[in-house]
């Protein structure tokens, strides 16, 4: 392993004025094992010009200090991997979108194909640790220089009895006048809803970011909190950091790894980012070029990420705090607000990427995701279809990510969490993705549920079982919309957000979407939520982004004894081999629609026969 002295620099002439990317800082160059990759870790140093129109959307850029030259500067962490031999490489990167800092490493898949992966800080308010990647930001300032003040808020609900809460979400701003006006507490019953109970001032403290409550916070209630900050980072430089390195990356003479295509992955946080960045207009460079050509955004939902305004908190988990109109790609009339326009189709968006959306049954259900909304008029009426450029691909009776084998339960007494797991079938997209922006190979069709199949519902009507332990999904809601800042009048905030979901089979399962073995052929009822265990406060209240797997009973006398009303293993199955037989065909299908790789077959297999064996040896309960 090879070291390069630390703080190498690459020193980039700019082709033009407009160049955004001016130095490139190398730390530390080292081999990734036997892999015949190259790691390459440093710095990347922006300016950015505040008055072109690309640029002049990022909030408060008209406040931000500028340098000699009248530019914005700031600079993100950089993470680069590529093959050492060119000659092995595709010519395509992956840009993997830091989910709070994290670091992607480099896969099978990605060696195989030849795949550059490169990442960059985007997010200001990544804890300072070592590995973690972020961004330094200029923080907006009063047209007299001096600082901007304004009240910060964040939410919480605790799962057990404690004193103090640690305000992670606010660590970036800490409070400048505790005991002012400014400063409140609230606590409320139900997390999808603002408002609640004034929390006596005199019965709570602040210290830094750590809150303490005399008599202690309440499991299952959820609490905010607000209090005065000041110096508001222009946290919307994150998406300018993604354009400009891309477009460094493919473009620029100076590019350590230059490839002619680029695609952007981004689960959760970083899906619901890259919804924002194309919708902001992003996808464009100060050069007038597409800056991503593919787009895959993972279990983002109908939300976007709300980092694009004054006192962001992008680190949030953002529970019932994501989706704001527009919802869908093509442009709808708003009945709430009266705007028309769609995340591709604005004004704003010249160069649509190819994009997936991938969303678990979780994004459907819960956290405000209202994920079909992306497919359905904003009132949830009617389907609506997707542009030619877009696919998107539901998993069937997933949560939001995957359990791990033997699942565990929250609590004593609560269902075991849901390890269906679709990985497989996003490695294949991946893939898909490339063939079709390289390669001119169109992707798998579209597999996702509608209100005209019957196979998506209004929560009311979805027909879930009574099954033991599971409780009454149609009591849950969707919460309200939250606002959308590049409309004054907040685009219809707090309205209303309509619950569409998944219709379920006489198991509990999801009918459309890709129907992985687990829910084709069945060993439980795998769900995309689930409600907070007793013991943690709230059981009327779900569990953020987590679903449920209650495995079936093996003998109909074992499920007879708890009142399942579905039919047991023996009922089902004649053997393992049977059911494993029963496997086989579904991965087989999979595999004919692309939607899995051949190499998958086998492990798919061996992973089910794990499972069944799993399963039948469970002591009933």
């Amino acid at each position: 392993m090879s070291l390069l002295p630390r703080l190498f620099l690459f020193l980039l002439a700019a082709c033009t004025t407009r160049a955004a990317v001016v130095r490139v800082e190398v730390s530390e160059r080292s081999d990734v094992g036997t892999t015949g990759y190259e790691q390459i870790v440093g710095r990347l140093h922006f300016e950015i010009a505040p008055s072109l129109p690309g640029n002049a959307i990022i909030a408060d850029v008209g406040l931000a200090p500028v340098n000699a030259a009248g530019k914005v500067s700031f600079s993100s962490d950089m993470n680069l991997l590529r093959p050492k031999d060119a000659a092995r490489g595709n010519g395509a990167a992956w840009v993997e979108i830091p989910n709070r800092g994290g670091k992607a490493d480099v896969s099978d898949w990605v060696v195989k194909n030849g795949f550059t992966v490169l990442n960059v800080g985007w997010e200001f308010d990544v804890p300072a640790q070592p590995g973690k990647m972020s961004i330094k930001v200029p923080s907006a300032l009063n047209k007299d220089g001096s600082a901007i003040r304004g009240v910060v808020s964040a939410t919480f609900t605790p799962d057990k009895p404690a004193d103090d809460q640690t305000l992670t979400d606010l660590t970036s701003y800490p409070p400048v006048d505790v005991d002012g006006l400014e400063s409140r507490l609230i606590v409320r019953p139900r997390m999808a809803y603002p408002g609640g109970a004034e929390v006596p001032r005199k019965s709570w403290s602040l210290k830094g970011n750590r809150l303490h409550l005399e008599g202690g916070f309440e499991p299952g209630k959820t609490y905010e909190i607000f209090y005065l900050a000041e110096a508001p980072p222009l946290a919307g430089l994150g998406y300018a950091a993604i354009r400009d390195a891309v477009a460094w990356l493919k473009h620029d003479a100076g590019s350590l790894a230059p490839v002619k295509h680029a695609y952007a992955f981004g689960s959760s946080q970083c899906g619901r980012f890259l919804r924002d960045f194309v919708y902001l207009g992003f996808n464009t460079d100060e050069q007038g070029r597409q800056t991503l050509d593919g787009v895959m955004a993972h279990v983002a939902g109908a939300g976007r990420l709300v980092l694009n305004q004054r006192w962001s908190t992008p680190r949030a988990v953002a529970g019932f705090y994501t989706a704001s109109y527009p919802f869908a790609d093509t442009v709808q009339v708003d009945p709430a607000s009266g705007h028309a326009e769609g995340v591709l189709e604005n004004a704003r968006v010249k160069h649509p990427p190819k994009i997936f959306y991938t969303n678990t049954a979780a994004e459907y259900w819960g956290a405000g995701r209202v994920a079909a909304l992306t497919h359905t008029t904003p009132d949830g009426a009617k389907d609506m279809s997707f542009p030619e450029n877009v696919r998107s691909y539901f998993f069937a009776g997933t949560q939001h990510g995957a359990s791990s084998f033997p699942p565990t339960a929250q609590a004593k007494g609560a269902p075991l969490a849901n390890p269906v797991n679709a990985s497989a079938v996003v490695t294949a997209l991946r893939l898909a993705m490339h063939r079709w922006v390289a390669e001119g190979i169109a992707p798998p069709l579209s597999v996702y549920p509608t209100l005209g199949a019957g196979t998506l519902v209004p929560v009311a009507e979805v027909r879930f079982s009574t099954i033991p332990g599971m409780g009454d999904p149609r009591l849950l809601k969707a919460g309200g919309r939250v606002r959308n800042p590049q409309w004054a009048d907040g685009a219809g905030e707090g309205t209303e957000l309509p619950l569409l979901v998944p219709q379920v089979d006489a198991d509990g399962n999801d009918i459309a979407g890709i129907r992985l073995p687990d829910v084709a052929v069945p060993l439980g009822t795998a769900t995309g939520w689930v409600f907070r265990p007793a013991s943690m406060g709230s059981p009327h209240e779900p569990v953020l982004l987590r679903g449920a797997w209650v495995p079936l009973a093996a003998t109909r006398e074992l499920r007879e004894a708890t009142q399942d009303p579905r039919p047991a293993m023996a009922e089902r199955y004649a053997s393992r081999e049977a059911y494993l037989s029963q496997v086989k065909d579904v991965l087989q299908k999979l595999i004919s629609q692309r939607l899995l790789s051949e190499q998958d077959l086998e492990p798919q297999l061996k992973q089910s026969g794990v499972r069944w064996d799993w399963v039948m040896s469970q002591p009933a309960q």
